[in-house]
């Protein structure tokens, strides 16, 4: 049971993490537009949010898929957090990176969600059924 519970506790931290991703890939452009600064990578302490967010989903996704039987939620987990640190990090160099790092965090967010649903909602149905 102990092995559920911690699932439970990375899928909600690795959907947490998007969400505040999402949201700071939101936000700081728009602040920077206003205030005139051309892009929040030319702040270095905002660049350093980046790595934060990477390691923040990439432990989420580890714990949640550490112990996973599901291949395909291990493979669409991983495959996420691929996409979204390897757009996080080129994101300076194309705008496409950008639009990737969205569906990055959009993907894990998804990931993550399914996983929940396996791993809590859908245990609990069977159980009523039986």
């Amino acid at each position: 049971m102990k092995s559920v519970h911690s699932h439970n506790k990375a899928d909600y931290v690795g959907i947490l993490g998007s969400v505040l991703c999402i949201i700071h890939c939101l936000l700081v452009p728009a602040l920077a537009l206003g205030s005139g600064v051309a892009s929040h990578h030319s702040h270095s302490g905002l660049r350093y949010l980046d790595f934060f967010f990477i390691l923040i989903n990439g432990v989420a996704v580890y714990y949640a898929t550490r112990h996973h039987k599901s291949v395909p939620i291990r493979v669409m987990l991983w495959g996420a957090l691929a996409l979204f640190s390897f757009s996080l990090i080129f994101e300076g160099k194309h705008t496409i990176f950008a639009w990737l790092s969205y569906a990055g965090s959009a993907l894990l967010i998804v990931g993550h969600l399914i996983n929940l649903y396996i791993c809590q909602i859908a245990p609990r149905f069977k159980m009523r059924v039986s």
